[in-house]
């Protein structure tokens, strides 16, 4: 199937009640997994870079970063029969963020979440505008998560929830594809002191006053198997903690269309390959050696598909 437009893929979410993962990678394993799993649920699939991704894919050069992540997804896109997007992740960096259109992103996001209403609306409407032209569609996000964002810190939690009447008016100023409204959550695998809430209710209002396909940042579970089994082979978690999967499936039925993935995929590579390695010690080809753990990212990435509703979507 073509490598295609997310707007494509989360307008149909937004129709038929259901959503999409947006999941992060690095390098060719995490895609090799992304891809798999999603054949395998006949699911659409969103892949997400980071600004640091692109670099890192780069060796610095962001350019040549974004033109190896649209070629390596585009190629596999071409040969599976399944929807597949790629996608900026908090784009804050003009200049990567249109190296990345340029290269032939599906889509990015503008993060000016920082940023005052007015600015965050002046910044977001310069890339819809740049973007829309060369048929790359773009998120934003209103109010602001706590936690880690790309390795720079967020501060404070109930004063950056998202304004449901600012959003109203952000989406028709904008004219942004979809919405990552801040509804509690937050970024890394330590999202929560106590007991893991989501502001449904405002959630709900932001759905109903725009109608846009909405984002979930910071929505990784952290799932307790997978923490066991990286401390079991020395990992350090104490203390990590997500959204607990029942409700992200709630988050869905109030409007959220696309749930972001990345902690749980790292925890799961991680936790397999230590495994690995400590029951082969002898091992050095990393052919061998990633393949287990690649496997459990694609077990981690089906149960997601099957939790958000968007197996047998594709």
């Amino acid at each position: 199937m073509p490598y295609v437009n997310t707007k494509e893929i989360l307008e149909r979410a937004n129709k038929e009640f259901y959503a999409v993962p947006a999941l992060n990678i690095n390098n060719l394993e995490f895609l090799q997994a992304i891809i798999d799993a999603g054949v395998e649920e006949h699911s659409p699939v969103i892949i997400e870079t980071s600004e640091g991704a692109i670099k890192y894919a780069g060796n610095g050069d962001i350019k040549l970063g974004a033109k190896l992540f649209v070629s390596m997804v585009e190629s596999y896109a071409r040969n599976v029969d399944i929807p597949v997007s790629l996608h900026v992740d908090h784009g804050k960096n003009f200049k990567i963020i249109m190296a990345a259109i340029q290269a032939g992103y599906s889509s990015v996001m503008i993060d000016a979440s920082e940023f005052p209403f007015e600015k965050n609306v002046a910044e977001t409407k310069k890339i819809v505008e740049i973007a829309h032209s060369l048929g790359v569609s773009v998120e934003a996000e209103l109010g602001r998560l706590v936690g880690i964002e790309d390795n720079v810190a967020v501060e404070s939690h109930e004063a950056a929830l998202v304004d449901p009447d600012e959003a109203k008016l952000f989406a028709e100023e904008t004219g942004v594809d979809f919405l990552a409204p801040a509804i509690g959550t937050s970024h890394g695998a330590f999202k929560f002191k106590g007991e893991a809430r989501l502001d449904f209710a405002r959630l709900k209002k932001v759905k109903d006053l725009t109608g846009l396909p909405l984002v979930l940042h910071g929505a990784s579970s952290v799932p307790e198997d997978i923490k066991k089994l990286a401390e079991t082979y020395g990992a350090d978690f104490k203390g990590a903690k997500g959204v607990p999967g029942e409700i992200l499936a709630e988050s869905v039925k109030f409007g959220i269309n696309k749930v972001n993935t990345d902690t749980d995929l790292r925890m799961a590579f991680i936790a397999s390959l230590r495994e690995f390695l400590s029951k082969n010690p002898g091992e050095f080809d990393p052919r061998k050696y990633f393949k287990t753990p690649k496997e459990l990212v694609k077990n981690v990435i089906r149960e997601r598909l099957r939790l958000l509703g968007c197996s047998n979507k594709a």
